[in-house]
C-alpha cells in the first residue's frame, strides 16, 4: 500500500480525478432519480385534480347545481 504522504503525486492526482468523476456520476444518478420521482407526481397530481375537477362539474350539470 503506498503512504498517500510521500507517494507520487501523479497517483495522488489520477485517485482525486476518479473520486470526483465516482461522486459525480453518483450525485447525477440521484438528482435525476429524485427529479423524475418529482415529475411523475406533479403529472398524477394534475390528473388526479383535474378528474375531480371535471367529476364536480359533470355532478353539478346533472342535478342543476349552478343554475
Amino acid at each position: 500500500m503506498v503512504n498517500m504522504k510521500n507517494g507520487h503525486p501523479l497517483l495522488t492526482i489520477v485517485l482525486g480525478v476518479v473520486g470526483l468523476v465516482v461522486v459525480g456520476a453518483i450525485a447525477w444518478w440521484v438528482v435525476t432519480a429524485v427529479l423524475g420521482l418529482l415529475f411523475y407526481l406533479v403529472i398524477g397530481a394534475l390528473v388526479v385534480g383535474g378528474a375531480a375537477y371535471l367529476y364536480g362539474k359533470t355532478k353539478g350539470s346533472i342535478t342543476g347545481r349552478g343554475r
